[in-house]
């Protein structure tokens, strides 16, 4: 059953087109993380499926129900669903059982049936009953983040929209809560949708990935699916670092510096952006000859970046204890295949600027 179908959304603030005929469809029950670069109109969607704003044209249902259609639409609070914003916008001056407890009904909700609602969803985001006496400023960030989703969950919604909800706290911290969210969500069974530029957080939570760019959807598909067969160049470096090499594709081979390269999908003849991971570089014992052009160490692991005989350069994600002075003549070998795009259209769905390294 489809949970959320958004049709054809168009939206212009001004001159500025943020949206150009953005079209999805969500699974009852899944989660649907939608990447893009910042600008792209992540956001803006969010807001229009939300209800806190209105298409120029378009559609979106709920659960097979119309509830926008161009300018006219149900209010926020009449959709049934729950939003969770980037700073996750509790109340200051409410403890957390209040804040959790602030969108039940207290007409149809008697008192001691909103406190089991409250220690239910307290349990089921991981914080300890104790909490519920607390006031948000007495609350670690990746807390605050959980009573938030709480707080959304609390009246049971069709839908949960997560606008960037980790984007605030700290590494260590993110990982700790991202997982506990997507645990909560899981076991609440609970349709949602996610906004992020985090690539990692993307495919850890989301069963589907939308790619966002220019105000439409480039590829949307299960996360693996996407992940390893990217549609084009733009895509495949958002979700996640790489290495770009110019090259051709003969004869279902992509030669390049590194020699004939297996492809990851059949591509027709011609001149090609050669796409390599960083976890795809080996330095070997026999390959291709290159030199430590830099290093940069990360803790468990050390990126290489090794130059090439054409001066082209290639990122190795290598162990930590590696250490290779700069200078130092290596050899590399390629496992898997690799990605190519054509060259003349390589970037089609994101623009110079959206894409770091390439130029």
């Amino acid at each position: 059953m489809t949970a959320l179908s958004i049709r054809d959304l168009h939206k212009r603030y001004g001159p500025t087109r943020v949206l150009a005929g953005a079209g999805l469809e969500v699974a009852d029950g899944t989660t649907t993380a939608i990447l893009g670069p910042s600008g792209c109109g992540k956001t803006t969607l969010l807001r229009l499926v939300a209800g806190f704003d209105r298409p120029d044209t378009g559609t979106i249902a709920l659960a097979g129900r119309e509830v926008t259609a161009g300018r006219r639409g149900l209010a926020p609070d009449k959709r049934n669903i729950g939003y969770v914003a980037q700073e996750g916008a509790l109340f200051p001056h409410l403890t957390v059982h209040a804040n959790i407890a602030y969108g039940l009904s207290r007409r149809t909700t008697t008192a001691p049936a909103r406190r089991a609602r409250v220690a239910e969803l307290l349990e089921l985001v991981s914080l300890e009953q104790a909490l519920a006496r607390r006031y948000p400023h007495e609350l670690s960030g990746g807390q605050q983040q959980r009573v938030a989703l709480a707080r959304a969950l609390a009246r049971r919604p069709a839908l949960v929209l997560l606008d960037e909800p980790f984007s605030s706290l700290d590494t260590a911290l993110r990982a700790v809560t991202r997982a506990a969210v997507a645990a909560a969500l899981r076991a609440a069974g609970v349709t949602t949708l996610l906004v992020t530029h985090d690539q990692a957080e993307a495919l850890a939570l989301a069963d589907q990935i939308a790619i966002m760019a220019r105000g439409t959807f480039a590829q949307t598909g299960p996360a693996r699916e996407v992940y390893a067969h990217p549609a084009d160049l733009g895509t495949a470096r958002l979700l996640g670092p790489g290495s770009t090499l110019p090259g051709t594709v003969i004869a279902g081979k992509a030669a390049c510096a590194l020699g004939a390269l297996p492809l990851a999908q059949p591509r027709p003849d011609g001149d090609a952006h050669i796409f390599i991971r960083p976890d795809q570089v080996r330095l070997a014992a026999t390959g291709t000859p290159a030199t430590v052009a830099a290093a940069e160490f990360l803790g468990a692991d050390t990126v290489l970046t090794l130059r090439l005989a054409d001066s082209s350069t290639v990122d190795a994600r290598v162990d930590g204890t590696v250490t290779q002075a700069i200078g130092t003549s290596v050899t590399v070998e390629i496992t898997g295949a690799v990605h190519a795009y054509p060259r003349h259209h390589g970037l089609t769905s994101f623009s110079n600027h959206d894409l770091p390294g390439i130029h």
